[in-house]
């Protein structure tokens, strides 16, 4: 019987893929058969060091580390999935936002794929052949604005600047997807679910419900699971989704009230 699906004699880069989602997509790929390289700024000691970049993709000179080592190790890139992001600012709204705010978060979900897609992008061109994965998040569109404005405002940038490339590269042969997650249940989240259940006086399924009412509710009941992300962007990479370019994939539970 024919796998449905495979990514066998695909070369991939998955930023952030240590922990969380970004851990979750590395593992399926290489069940999947692709050659996988994925990066952080330091590798835990379960991942071997063949699959691993140290590099700080915050700054021009570690995206630029990441691209000459997938240059030189596997030759080149077919599917490029950027992972990184999230959020350190501090709460308190637009007006808590320093200068300095605004340049991290930035540096951390916009930069990084702009960069790498700069360096790794146009061989993919030049083959008339690739896939570029940037993974966005539903906050550009439902933002929570006393955590989040930054991050969601790069998020956004981010979303745009994708569709942008895809009508640029999608007629080379390069198809360019968004996948938009909602809440994901990684060790983050549920340590942040067991801080707010601890102060609330609640068990860790009160704390995951005070997550999903800030969210305004999430109708499937439950957040997503990082190995369903991962499914949904493998999907995306292969060759099974030959004729989807430019288009943005939400995975949230049905949490955005529109459609």
């Amino acid at each position: 019987m024919t796998d449905f699906l495979n990514l066998r004699g695909k070369r991939a880069l998955i930023t952030a893929g240590t922990k969380g989602t970004g851990a979750a997509t590395v593992r399926l790929f290489r069940e999947l058969g692709a050659q996988v390289l994925t990066t952080a700024r330091a590798r835990p000691k379960n991942l071997p060091e063949e699959l691993f970049v140290e590099a700080d993709l915050t700054t021009e000179e570690g995206c630029a580390i990441v691209a000459e080592a997938t240059r030189r190790r596997h030759g080149g890139v077919d599917v490029i999935v950027h992972m990184l992001g999230g959020s350190s600012a501090a709460g308190g709204g637009f007006s808590a936002l320093s200068e300095d705010d605004w340049h991290k978060e930035l540096s951390l979900n916009l930069f990084p794929a702009v960069r790498l897609d700069r360096q790794l992008v146009p061989d993919m061109v030049a083959r008339g052949n690739g896939v570029v994965v940037h993974v966005t998040s539903i906050q550009r569109v439902l933002p929570l604005p006393e955590s989040t404005t930054a991050y969601a405002a790069a998020k956004a940038a981010l979303s745009t600047y994708s569709k942008a490339m895809s009508k640029e590269v999608s007629p080379k042969g390069v198809r360019v997807v968004r996948v938009s997650p909602g809440w994901i249940e990684t060790e983050a989240s549920v340590h942040l679910a067991e801080r707010l259940a601890k102060q609330a006086g609640t068990d860790l399924e009160g704390g995951k419900k005070m997550i999903m009412d800030g969210l305004g509710g999430i109708p499937l009941g439950r957040p997503a699971k990082p190995e369903e992300v991962a499914n949904l962007i493998a999907f995306l990479a292969s060759d099974r989704a030959a004729s989807i370019t430019g288009t943005e994939y939400t995975i949230d539970g049905g949490t955005v009230p529109t459609a």
